[in-house]
């Protein structure tokens, strides 16, 4: 075991680092691709039993240079941080040892300079709520890059809307883990654009704070902590709960339901059964103007159907950084605004990352006819 972690070999950065991701493998696939391409392709494959024993020995460090290329022509240098939080051990009962190893993240960020940090996956979720958990931070700062995710999202939602000739301004929305940063976020850009709002999530206190909020501007609002109370009802559903594993089931729902899955891991089980839904995953961007992984990480840092593609979390702290914005964008719960989204994707926007093209499980949910030529160009390429 011991032998078998050591070859697991160290890369600093060369030089200046302008951001640093850092995430999580939410597979024991995923683990081991990424364990295969550090140990080398001269080495045999290591037997499952032996990656699950020695993942959790492996501490957190930079698995490889990400360099990020802008439609502008600005480019950043960085380096993306596994924290290397076993897939099995993303329940409460292992809460402070994962909050552990995202400090330990953050300090490997913070020492080799790192201007911005994005949190990806479990590890925004673990600090969202304090920042104070992280390191004295020198001259990092740190982003849950939550405001951009929530972006793609309501973008997926309107894209999806659209494509099925659906009017999103007479739909019910349903919004499962809505008192999270990015549930919340959501709640507040689409809440007055919906013709109806329900919330559902585990506390009711947090559910009837921004139910009030969103009263206050003229959203209808209804709230549950018992999910089956809604989900028949809706017209579309965005899943962000906080969930360690694929387990919600929605249950009776909505045959026509647009469902997005914008979970990391994601939320919905593979046994849940959709009725004719049409589920999409969301949350998602694409960089048109390079990405570059050294060693090369293609296919397994971002294991998406097509290329350049990233969560909005990660991608966040790449924008910021090509932006020349290096300052803590998306912290704390609850202050993702409609407005903070629109200056989010302007800057995306700027250098040319988009929504990323739309799919699920099974793959594509648009056609060709439904992208345009430069979408269509990038796919086949």
């Amino acid at each position: 075991m011991v032998d078998s972690a050591a070859g697991v070999t160290r890369r600093g950065p060369a030089i200046e680092v302008d951001f640093a991701l850092i995430g999580h493998q939410e597979s024991w696939r995923a683990a081991a691709d990424v364990l295969a391409v550090l140990r080398g392709p001269e080495r045999t494959p290591l037997p499952d039993g032996e990656i699950k024993d020695i993942l959790p020995w492996i501490p957190p460090r930079a698995v490889c240079q990400v360099d990020v290329g802008s439609i502008i022509g600005a480019k950043a240098h960085g380096m993306y941080i596994d924290s290397f939080i076993p897939p099995d051990r993303l329940e409460a009962a292992y809460v402070h040892e994962n909050i552990a190893r995202v400090r330990s993240a953050a300090a490997y960020a913070i020492k080799a300079g790192a201007k911005i940090v994005s949190l990806g996956g479990f590890s925004s979720i673990l600090i969202e709520g304090n920042f104070d958990q992280l390191p004295e931070r020198h001259h990092t700062v740190f982003t849950t890059g939550n405001t951009l995710t929530v972006a793609f999202i309501v973008q997926g939602i309107k894209k999806m809307c659209a494509l099925e000739g659906r009017n999103l301004q007479r739909s019910t929305l349903l919004i499962v883990g809505a008192t999270g940063d990015v549930g919340s976020g959501c709640a507040r850009c689409l809440g007055p654009i919906v013709n109806r709002v329900l919330l559902s999530a585990r506390s009711v206190e947090r559910l009837r704070r921004l139910a009030a909020g969103l009263q206050a501007e003229g959203v209808q609002v209804e709230i549950a902590t018992d999910l089956q109370r809604f989900s028949a009802e809706a017209d579309v559903v965005i899943c962000a709960a906080s969930l360690a594993s694929p387990s919600l089931e929605l249950g009776r729902i909505a045959p026509h339901a647009l469902v997005c899955d914008a979970g990391y891991p994601k939320n919905l089980s593979p046994r849940a059964e959709m009725l004719g839904a049409k589920v999409f995953f969301g949350g998602l961007g694409q960089i048109t103007g390079g990405l570059r992984f050294a060693p090369d990480f293609h296919g397994i840092l971002n294991r998406h159907p097509f290329p350049d593609v990233v969560h909005g979390c990660l991608l966040e702290g790449m924008a910021l950084a090509l932006e020349g914005r290096f300052e803590p964008f998306s912290q704390g719960r609850g202050s993702i605004t409609s407005e903070r989204v629109e200056e989010m994707e302007a800057i995306a926007v700027r250098h040319g990352i988009y929504l990323a093209p739309l799919y699920n499980a099974d793959g594509p949910v648009e056609d060709e006819l439904h992208l345009s030529d430069g979408m269509v160009e990038r796919m086949s390429a």
